[in-house]
């Protein structure tokens, strides 16, 4: 077991390259099975799920290796349709290989994914758009196979902006004879990010990034070279340290256009934001101010993946704030931590009523999924005392060594093995 230890009370200050987004690593490095060939992918973050993905594509057959952020990987003897159950069980984006590998292959076999336990998090949307595009479903004893010699498009409607249910689509809709429309698609920028590799594939795809999607089918796709996305919620989460802990930092490799929600409301809350191309300059010299109500929401709303941290933010402003989530409904489980730590935080229902505190307390607290655990670390930053955040597996299935990028800015964190 590994615990990170905290000494709060440090400014941050320095520059920080942020890393590749993990919500844009993982579709793509599922999509990657669609063609046979080499693929180089860069500014791949270490993290656990991509390790498990790793894992995955070569127990399917492919060759993955990661090494210096670069995951390099053939798939050109990847032949088996059946994911892996004990992987498949680690990882909730282990689901976005089925719409790949039942267009290449014809046929998948995929058990219930694991994931964060946050909230009802479904896949009938996944199964029900593939079974549009001309798929036979069978589930049977915990199984689910889909079989198709030839997908066909069609008009997809989305009852919720899904974003692995539209990329799941997408995958297995480019090799789909004919043209396949998704509606109510998810906007998000790692499927915008998904497009531009798929079509430098050899796919046909527009209006990623709009609310209809449109995939002319494609006989056939090449492997290629591609480089992943800045990490937006990583971005966020170290916009929002500099808030808690005070500071002044830059961020390079950002994109601030994918953080709008973000940056209108820490700027009304009193941080200075500046940025140019990219880079994003963050100052922060004192408490900051109340906001009055955020709701959490699909992009380009805020997002429920910055939820927590911000909540950690808000929870030392001068003032009351109230957040609504509207996403997943199991993620308030940070609460009771950042109540041991001295925050004033009353739960209704969907929302957070936070009435600020002008300290915390360190003391030790346990990460109860990723998000959550980031926020406890930042909590730990300008805690009074020694924070102990155990269970950090969960943090590290979606920062890269986030002790590593905090201590390049100046904080006090270590990572200790029990």
């Amino acid at each position: 077991m590994e615990t990170f230890t905290i000494e709060g009370g440090r400014p941050l200050s320095g520059s920080l390259r942020i890393q590749g987004a993990k919500n844009a690593a993982l579709p793509i490095l599922a999509a990657a099975v669609l063609a046979e060939g080499q693929f180089h992918i860069y500014d791949v973050p270490h993290l656990k799920d991509i390790d498990v993905m790793l894992q995955i594509l070569n127990e399917l057959g492919a060759n993955a290796k990661h090494t210096d952020g670069c995951v390099d990987l053939d798939t050109t003897s990847l032949s088996v349709s059946h994911v892996p159950d004990d992987l498949m069980g680690q990882m909730r984006s282990s689901i976005f290989l089925a719409g790949p590998l039942l267009a290449r292959l014809g046929e998948v076999t995929i058990s219930r994914p694991g994931g964060c336990l946050i909230g009802e998090r479904r896949i009938d949307l996944h199964l029900a758009g593939l079974t549009a595009l001309g798929a036979k479903m069978e589930e049977a004893e915990g199984y689910i196979t889909f079989r198709a010699k030839q997908l066909r498009g069609t008009n997809i409607f989305l009852s919720f902006p899904s974003v692995g249910a539209t990329e799941n689509v997408m995958m297995a809709a480019v090799l789909a004879k004919g043209m396949t429309r998704i509606c109510n698609a998810a906007r998000e920028p790692e499927i915008v990010d998904l497009q531009n590799f798929l079509n430098a594939m050899g796919a046909r795809i527009r209006g990623a990034g709009t609310d209809t999607i449109e995939i002319q089918g494609v006989p056939r796709l090449r492997s290629v070279s591609y480089r992943i996305i800045p990490d937006r919620i990583v971005t966020g989460t170290h916009l929002l340290a500099v808030g808690v802990a005070q500071g002044h930092i830059e961020l390079t490799n950002t994109i601030p256009e994918h953080l709008t929600a973000l940056i209108e409301v820490a700027r009304s809350c009193g941080v200075e934001i500046k940025t140019y191309h990219d880079i994003m300059e963050v100052k922060s010299t004192s408490r900051p101010r109340a906001y009055d109500r955020i709701i959490t929401s699909p992009f380009p709303g805020f997002p429920t993946d910055l939820q927590a941290q911000l909540m950690v933010f808000l929870a030392q402003a001068k003032g009351t704030s109230v957040i609504k989530e509207t996403v997943f409904e199991g993620r308030f489980k940070h609460v009771n931590e950042l109540a041991r730590m001295g925050a004033s935080i009353y739960v209704d229902l969907g929302s957070a009523i936070i009435r600020g505190v002008s300290r915390f307390t360190g003391t030790s607290v346990e990460a109860t999924d990723l998000r959550a655990g980031a926020a406890l670390v930042l909590a730990g930053l300008a805690a009074e005392g020694t924070t102990t955040v155990e269970q950090i597996h969960h943090i590290d299935r979606g920062y890269d060594r986030l002790e590593l990028q905090l201590q390049r800015l100046g904080a006090r964190i270590s990572r200790i093995s029990q």
